[in-house]
């Protein structure tokens, strides 16, 4: 079982309650915070910890700020992860380290470089979050109008993966010499031009950094439409996705693994990493308890300002009392296209969605004892439908460490998970 940490670099994880913690502050623009996370979570012996991102504040809701801005929705604040994930090296030996990054609103030579550094500077732990981004707001942030549409967002996408390993590539990993005596640094043989002349993208190369321990960065992916599927089976590593119950995630890990044979690929290639939030207690009961306290602190219009960030639509204009009809995106097609099923399964009005949605963006909450959960997660880990979890916090650092201390004892004691760290890269830990 592989084992990710999800985070944000900022208040709001899936859990909008998390800044509200009721025990204590959350220090979340200190480095230190990231920091001891972090090494919690490596001595969990989890596979990476990896930090999702945007580029932009939530206005879609009102077309406004104001209520993203006043609750403290998903995008309120986001540093940039890829600091953060410095910090974090430094005081981390063997966890992984994913930093989300655009490819509509950047360019390969960047993140190229950015990601070659950090698998330098980590020794071998470096991962991509691959996103190709979703709204109009972020597209205003670089002077555009509105972004791309779905299809062609995944198109450059493509070409921008393409260009991205080619760089990567253009060292050889024996061009590195660095014979003083001769004062021969690098062999240029062993150092190619790339050329890349594509529809949306060009670049000439070479990188100007040599070959890292790891070669490519992990790529990370969470496309849950038919064309971000696509493009996950082509290029991802590891895939994160939100799945209600155990059977959408089975059903979504085999369609994965029927992708990637399509495309000529092994089903071990390619991790496939369901969230889930546990609530861990003493009893089943205090766990319920942990979650209604913890679910009770949501404002329904935070979760839709956050809804309406991820489907890029106002969803303002809808009666907030009345029952959810079906919601459409020009965003993120998965999880609008979830919200709408299980509203009107349950009979939900807009503004009990909206709440759902700020508990845990549809992540699962999971509520048992220490036994209980690694029970049910070891279970949907044998059956086959998935490869491991992202595990989603709901209060930091505590849900980290209560699962570190509790529940990962119990899953190394059912024989499912890792005693200890296999090699000192991450793709080592994922074995691929």
């Amino acid at each position: 079982m592989h084992l990710a940490g999800f985070l944000i670099a900022g208040p709001v994880v899936h859990s909008h309650s998390l800044w509200r913690n009721p025990k204590h502050d959350v220090p979340f623009l200190s480095a230190r915070y990231y920091m001891d996370i972090a090494q919690t979570l490596e001595r969990g012996k989890f596979d990476l910890v990896f930090f999702a991102d945007r580029l932009g504040i939530a206005d879609r809701f009102g077309n406004d700020k104001t209520i993203g801005i006043r609750y403290g929705d998903q995008d309120s604040t986001r540093m940039d992860p890829v600091p953060v994930l410095s910090a974090i090296s430094a005081v981390t030996e063997r966890i992984g380290l994913g930093a989300t990054r655009s490819t509509t609103y950047d360019l390969p030579y960047h993140i190229a470089r950015e990601f070659r550094t950090l698998d330098h500077l980590s020794g071998g732990r470096a991962a991509w979050n691959v996103v190709t981004s979703m709204n109009d707001g972020e597209a205003m942030n670089f002077g555009i109008e509105s972004h791309l549409d779905h299809d062609q967002r995944y198109d450059r996408a493509d070409e921008f993966l393409e260009v991205t390993c080619k760089l990567w590539d253009s060292w050889e990993p024996g061009a590195l010499i660095l014979d003083a005596e001769k004062g021969i640094y690098a062999d240029p043989e062993k150092v190619h031009y790339v050329n890349y002349n594509g529809t949306y993208l060009k670049s000439r190369g070479p990188l100007n950094i040599p070959a890292s321990p790891q070669g490519r960065p992990v790529i990370i992916q969470a496309g849950s439409s038919d064309r971000g599927r696509t493009f996950a089976a082509k290029w991802a590593e590891v895939i994160f996705n939100i799945s209600p119950s155990t059977e959408l995630m089975r059903r979504f890990t085999q369609s994965i693994r029927e992708d990637l044979a399509q495309v000529g690929r092994p089903e071990t290639a390619c991790k496939v990493l369901p969230a889930v939030m546990p609530f861990v207690g003493q009893t089943e009961a205090e766990a319920r308890e942990k979650r209604d306290a913890h679910n009770s602190l949501v404002e329904p219009l935070v979760g839709l300002s956050t809804l309406s960030a991820h489907a890029n639509v106002d969803l303002s204009t809808l009666d907030l009392d009345a029952p959810v009809s079906e919601l459409r995106s020009s965003g993120t097609q998965g999880n609008i296209a979830m919200v709408s099923r299980v509203a009107k399964e349950e009979g939900m009005t807009l503004r009990d969605a909206g709440r759902r949605y700020g508990e845990s963006v549809m992540v699962p909450q999971l509520c048992g004892t220490p036994k209980q959960i690694a029970e049910e997660l070891a279970e949907t880990f044998r059956s086959g439908a998935s490869d491991g979890f992202v595990i989603s916090p709901a209060f930091l650092p505590e849900s980290f460490t209560e699962f570190v201390d509790l529940v990962v004892p119990e899953l190394q004691r059912l024989g499912v998970y890792r005693k200890d760290y296999n090699g000192s890269t991450l793709r080592s830990h994922l074995g691929i």
